[in-house]
């Protein structure tokens, strides 16, 4: 093992660790099982448990109280399933002579093709004699002259033994259920206790994660649990109600059935809707009957599942559906019904348990909800690859429920500083590089949706090769709207400007803001100084209301302080002010900066608020305005 690379020797401990623990859990299912069950049981109770505390009743009293209620409510759905079968068992001779009719039917319709196959390559094989079969002498079951027919005696059941067979049948169950009632009493009143030798087991320096850890667990699978109970408590009366509407037999037992088979992750309402209709199907005469009872059962199903839970849920359940069937299937085979009753919350309190401890990581990043990848992380992925199209749908979902200025923020810029960062480290070749800025050329001319960009004036992204992304687009907004990117007959300050230094991540920003600003409903257009630039024609200053200049770097900083004191003079009225992203690198210290600017805001979010407060969300607090230039 010494002689195997460190990645290798980790990898295969961590198989055999794996390995480990899966047959300790099979090995030990017995003891585990009950356990578990107690435990997963606990967290549901607790709430009902400190509810009770909370109106004056002691740690005991609270605790048996609320096993009490739940070993009634399990023992009450028992007697009903119980009362149920011992009716429908004792109604079957009636339905009798429906059952063997439709076995007949069901009978005919398989062995007719399978006749038609025969007979058709017996036409076809040649004929031969066939020599029927004769017993052979000796059999036990044919009587010879000399041997007489073998008799077998059967001494008739008694009560007793019918009774002593029953007690046996249930006998494992009700044990267990015992066995975890106890484990529930003693676990609910040493619950305190058992969190402090948790936390102290995992050590001081862990506390503070090892008390979220158990919260988490705690507060996901009481939620989870009882989300379920509502919606599952709620399709079975809806079940049986709809079937006794319907006219079949025992209601009330298949919609129980149907509500407690329903915790069973998908398996369990696939099992209940086969139980119903082959019941259906098997006491009814015609196929009508069986017929309406599938379709309500799929039309609630269906609509419970894809409108109903997902409201109910929403992330309660902190798994992806691919996710509940793995842990349905593992837990299952491991366990057995009680493994698929307790896959879901079992695998919920591991995802949970992988959010906070290092080692269980791999198992939420698989297993969650959602991946731990941030959108800009996402983006930054994409972006990489290529993929135009998914990008761009995932862009136009994020403005329209936000803003362009705010996916600027949180999404396009700082996934845009990952690549940055991976092209210094000659992680990206020349085609994810040319794919780069062609897929974010596309979604900042595609996404934002700018004033005035009707249908007519819509052109298709040219590909960018080795071009100044911000430079193309603002080359193709002056195509659209002209030289002044739009017209200079509008009303005094209400222009916003927003300008930066020849280089590329200063236009690039530039275009960034301006479409922000103008997917608000801002008359925003841009100028790039480079000493020499266009000025406005006459009267054009007074129509500017702000100017937003990009943030300086440290390597332009007197070349920056150059072009505002130019702008300064230019528009003597307005504001000046620029924006401190949080992810750039390499710039000057605040206070060198806010001598010479009126303020300074954090992102493209608060510039849109700020030019336009009902349309971008309120400056945070920590804005400062700096003092004009001297």
């Amino acid at each position: 093992m010494n002689a195997l690379p460190p990645s290798l020797r980790l990898t295969a401990g961590t198989v055999v660790s794996a390995t480990c623990v899966v047959a300790l859990l099979y090995f030990g299912r017995e003891v585990l099982e009950p356990l578990a069950l107690a435990l997963i049981l606990s967290l549901v109770l607790a709430p009902l448990v400190r509810s009770m505390t909370r109106v004056g009743l002691a740690r005991m009293p609270a605790v048996l109280l609320s096993v009490t209620l739940v070993a009634t409510c399990v023992g009450g759905v028992g007697a009903v399933l119980f009362d149920q079968l011992v009716t429908i068992t004792r109604d079957l001779p009636q339905y009798r002579a429906a059952i063997r009719t439709k076995v007949a039917k069901v009978r005919e319709v398989v062995e007719r093709p399978i006749t038609r196959i025969e007979a058709e390559l017996s036409a076809v094989a040649p004929s031969s004699a066939v020599e029927p079969v004769r017993p052979r002498r000796g059999s036990a079951l044919v009587a010879t002259p000399n041997q007489p027919l073998p008799v077998e005696v059967r001494t008739p059941r008694t009560m007793k033994d019918t009774l002593g067979r029953a007690i046996a049948l249930v006998w494992g169950p009700i044990g267990e259920a015992g066995v975890v009632l106890i484990l529930l009493v003693f676990i609910l009143l040493e619950q305190g206790s058992l969190r402090d030798r948790l936390v102290r087991l995992a050590g001081q320096a862990e506390v503070s994660r090892t008390i979220r850890t158990l919260g988490d667990a705690a507060q996901g699978v009481s939620r989870f649990f009882f989300s379920q109970f509502i919606v599952n408590a709620t399709f079975g009366v809806v079940v049986g109600l709809s079937l006794w509407l319907a006219g079949v037999p025992h209601a009330v037992l298949w919609g129980v059935l149907s509500g407690v088979l329903r915790f069973v992750p998908y398996l369990g309402v696939l099992l209940a809707g086969a139980i119903i209709a082959v019941f259906v199907a098997a006491i009814d005469p015609g196929w009508s009957l069986a017929v309406t009872c599938m379709a309500i059962f799929l039309a609630f199903e269906l609509v419970l599942a894809n409108f109903i839970e997902p409201k109910v849920y929403g992330h309660s359940s902190g798994l992806s559906p691919l996710a509940v069937i793995v842990s349905a299937l593992f837990w299952g085979a491991l366990w057995g019904p009680v493994g698929l009753l307790l896959s879901t919350p079992l695998t919920l309190c591991l995802v949970v348990a992988g959010r906070h401890v290092r080692g269980l990581a791999p198992i939420t990043i698989l297993l969650g909800d959602a991946p731990n990848m941030s959108d800009a992380e996402r983006f930054h992925q994409r972006v990489l690859a290529g993929e135009a199209d998914e990008l761009t749908k995932d862009a136009r979902a994020y403005v329209r429920r936000y803003s362009f200025a705010r996916y600027c923020d949180h999404v396009l810029l700082p996934g845009l500083r990952m690549a940055v960062s991976d092209l210094g480290a000659g992680t990206i070749d020349k085609a994810q590089e040319v794919r780069m800025r062609t897929v974010i050329a596309n979604i900042a001319e595609t996404v934002a949706s700018a004033s005035g960009n009707s249908p007519r004036n819509r052109r298709k992204p040219v590909p960018l090769l080795d071009a100044n992304i911000g430079a193309h687009l603002r080359q193709m907004r002056e195509s659209r709207f002209g030289r002044w990117q739009g017209s200079l007959d509008v009303p005094m300050g209400s222009i916003v400007l927003c300008a930066g230094l020849a280089s590329e991540r200063d236009e690039f920003l530039t275009e960034l803001l301006v479409r922000a600003l103008r997917e608000g409903d801002v008359d925003a257009r841009s100028i790039v100084i480079d000493g020499e630039q266009e000025r406005p024609e006459s009267g054009a200053p007074e129509l500017v209301s702000t100017i937003f200049i990009t943030y300086p770097r440290q390597d332009n900083f007197e070349q920056w302080r150059a072009a505002v004191a130019q702008l300064r003079a230019d528009l003597p009225e307005a504001l000046m002010v620029t924006v401190l992203l949080p992810y750039d690198e390499l710039l000057p210290k605040r206070a060198m900066v806010e001598a010479y600017v009126d303020m300074i805001l954090r992102s493209f979010e608060e510039g849109l608020a700020f030019v336009a407060p009902d349309r971008g969300a309120p400056a945070k607090p920590g804005v400062s305005a700096a003092a004009p230039v001297q």
